[in-house]
């Protein structure tokens, strides 16, 4: 099969057969979810679609592509308001400090839990030890994916909450963007641990340019937000391709993955600018149309025969672990005053969706050797139930109302 027919079989198999499946469920579960579990399971049924060429060598660039574009516009979503964000919220508006500490709990909490229990429990088991690193970072590995909320994912799902759920849905976008920048930064974090320990690059010039490069990067957007804000929008349309391959070539070149650097080069772009762009429409025509190639080939590429039913339970047992850390830690620590029980619950089945970034990250770590096949195969799955899993805990915890909170009916009686 030549390169142009099964790039054809690959954009049926991965985009219009989750498309139309999605359609007739009512778009009740995101889409990102139906490639990567098709893909899963083509593995472990052992589907010959490798013979047909998949994946296909143009796929799985389109694909690829689709993905650090992304990446790109979550980073541009990092300074801007979430959609429908407004004054009006029945939930008091938390200052920055407890924001803050609100998203470094909801992260910080599932992420030491799932470390050390990895570390314990699951690494001593045959076949999950980290193939290029040590114990501890392979374990912390997998902590970060337990840890993680999907951002992009989470946007869609709050879109279509009714109007009397938006506010706990915003609250918990206003999250997810800390732990979205948090999750790249521990990304880099573990591959330059990685890196240090296994001496796989010694630096040189060109590193000391990927360094100077991105401070560059983000020395220029600053300086563009505050004497350059409204410049032609050919400009801005200029600049954002050479922001995404600038940033992806020095995190390449720092030995860490293209995507931290597209995150990243999004991240620094003026806000003014991107408000300017329609980089939701983007991220969504890739989520759909483009982005599924990456996350039916990240299921297919698992190791069949690592998902057998002790993986399976594996993946269970991390789903447990992964909801009850994430949740535990919005009880333990609100990130809004005067939150009800039933509000702080609903808000943390929301953050517990992994969806497309822990699928990222996984991947990821995976190609580092960060992590095991049987750790892979078990993320991917954790992946996909905890993203099913989210809108029906989310209706199972909210409140029937959203409570107003005495502080601000008196500034509205008065």
């Amino acid at each position: 099969m030549n390169d142009f027919t099964a790039l054809i079989a690959d954009l049926g198999l991965f985009v219009c057969v989750p498309w139309v499946l999605w359609r007739l469920l009512g778009r009740t579960i995101p889409i990102a979810v139906i490639p990567i579990l098709i893909g899963i399971l083509a593995a472990v049924w052992h589907l010959p679609v490798r013979s047909a060429g998949l994946p296909s060598f143009y796929g799985d660039t389109i694909g690829w592509v689709a993905v650090l574009v992304l990446a790109f516009t979550a980073g541009m979503e990092m300074w801007q308001h979430p959609e429908g964000d407004s004054g009006d919220s029945k939930i008091s508006t938390p200052s920055v400090p407890r924001l803050l500490a609100g998203a470094a709990a909801a992260l910080g909490g599932p992420f030491l839990t799932g470390t050390a229990l990895v570390f314990y429990f699951f690494l001593p088991l045959p076949g999950w030890h980290a193939p290029a690193v040590s114990p501890l970072i392979g374990a912390a590995s997998i902590g970060l994916c337990i840890a993680v909320s999907a951002l992009p994912v989470l946007i869609g799902i709050v879109r279509e909450l009714p109007i009397e759920d938006k506010p706990l849905g915003q609250l918990a976008l206003k999250l997810a963007v800390i732990d979205d920048a948090t999750l790249w930064i521990g990304l880099a974090l573990l591959q330059f641990a990685a890196e240090r320990q296994t001496a796989m690059q010694s630096w040189g010039l060109r590193q000391c340019l990927a360094v100077f490069l991105l401070l560059g990067l983000g020395l220029a957007g600053s300086l563009a937000s505050r004497h350059i804000r409204n410049p032609p929008k050919a400009l801005i349309w200029g600049v954002v391709p050479v922001y995404l391959i600038l940033g992806s070539w020095a995190s390449m070149t720092l030995g860490l993955h293209e995507l931290i650097g597209a995150y990243f080069a999004g991240a620094f772009m003026p806000p003014s600018w991107v408000k300017r762009l329609p980089f939701e429409a983007i991220s969504t025509f890739c989520l759909i149309w483009i982005a599924p190639l990456f996350f039916g080939h990240s299921g297919l590429r698992i190791d069949g025969d690592a998902l057998t039913w002790p993986s399976v339970l594996a993946s269970l047992s991390l789903v447990l672990i992964s909801i009850i850390a994430k949740m535990g830690s919005i009880y333990a620590f609100p990130p809004a005053p005067n939150l009800s029980t039933r509000q702080t619950f609903g808000l943390g089945s929301l953050l517990q969706c992994k969806g497309l970034m822990e699928i990222v990250a996984a991947t990821i770590l995976h190609e580092q050797g960060m992590l095991s096949e049987f750790a892979f195969a078990s993320l991917m799955v954790l992946a996909v139930i905890s993203t099913l899993l989210t809108g029906p805990m989310f209706h199972l915890f909210k409140p029937s109302t959203i409570t107003v909170t005495p502080q601000r009916t008196a500034k509205e009686e008065s």
